[in-house]
This record gives structure tokens, C-alpha cells and sequence, in this order.
């Protein structure tokens, strides 16, 4: 093969410009979803962060076995919610849930949204690399022609070396 063939084959290898120019830049998708949050959407997300930890699973056990053996065990006439209904207890934990069940829906919905981004970056990187990827060994195939034909005549000059 020619020079001029190789430098065809050459051409042909989508260069880094190229490739630059048909894929977007990496974006942060961390710095996208908190510019685009309002604040109650912030306060959502913070909720569902908090309430969603073994933290708060232990403070609403310990909570609830101290209110219901206080409300037991404890001294007669001390005792403000009693047994066996323990309305109060009822009372609170449903007004609790129901003010915070919404906020972890919509914590949940964000969360989801965040999610979502994620997976859309990490599409365009993945897309974006097995372009690069596949230019690189489109340039190391050229290569390895490149370097069988100059061996092939590196061989042929030794071959005609040798017989004069």
C-alpha cells in the first residue's frame, strides 16, 4: 500500500474535534437539580433525607417505648395518656405521619427526577467514550497495517540484500 493510501485510511479515523463537536460537554447533574429546586422542594428533599435514616427510626422507637411505658409502668398519677387506647400516643403519631407522609411522596418524586438525571449522564459519557474508544482502535488498526507494510518491506530489502 502507498503512503497516500495510509494517509486515506487515516482520514477516515474520526478525529477528537469531531468527536467533540457531536457530543455535548459533561454536565454535573448535582449542580443542575439544585439550581433547579424551589425551596419547598429543598425542604422536601431534606425531610425525606432525615426521616428516610436508622436516626430517626430509633428516635420514633425509643419516643414510642417511652411514651407507652411511661404511660404503663409509670406513677398513677403522672400518667397522661392511658392504657390500653393510649389516644394522645394515637393522636400525635397520625398528625405526625400525615404531615410528613406528602413530604417524603414528593422528596421521593425528586429523588426519582434525580435519578433520572443521573441515568441520562451517564448515557451521554457512555455514548460519548464508545466513540472515543472506537477512534482509538480505528487508529490502532491503521497503525498495525501501517507497521505490517513496513515490515513487509523491510523484508523485501533484506530478501534483496541478500541474494546479490
Amino acid at each position: 500500500m502507498s503512503v497516500q493510501g495510509f494517509a486515506n485510511e487515516a482520514a477516515n479515523v474520526p478525529k477528537l474535534v469531531d468527536i467533540n463537536a457531536r457530543f455535548a460537554p459533561s454536565r454535573n447533574v448535582n449542580v443542575e437539580l439544585a439550581r433547579s429546586l424551589s425551596p419547598s422542594e429543598r425542604l422536601a428533599v431534606w425531610v425525606t433525607d432525615r426521616v428516610g435514616s436508622m436516626g430517626f427510626f430509633f428516635a420514633i422507637a425509643i419516643w414510642t417505648i417511652l411514651w407507652l411505658g411511661w404511660n404503663t409502668v409509670g406513677p398513677a398519677e403522672l400518667r397522661f395518656d392511658p392504657g390500653p387506647s393510649f389516644l394522645a400516643w394515637l393522636f400525635v403519631s397520625n398528625l405526625l405521619q400525615l404531615h410528613l407522609m406528602p413530604l417524603i411522596m414528593v422528596g421521593q418524586n425528586l429523588q426519582d427526577r434525580y435519578g433520572e438525571l443521573v441515568a441520562n449522564a451517564d448515557f451521554d459519557i457512555s455514548q460519548r467514550t464508545e466513540a472515543e474508544v472506537g477512534a482509538i482502535l480505528q487508529h490502532l488498526t491503521n497503525q498495525n497495517d501501517v507497521m505490517l507494510e513496513i515490515l513487509r518491506r523491510v523484508e523485501g530489502l533484506e530478501r534483496d540484500r541478500a541474494s546479490r
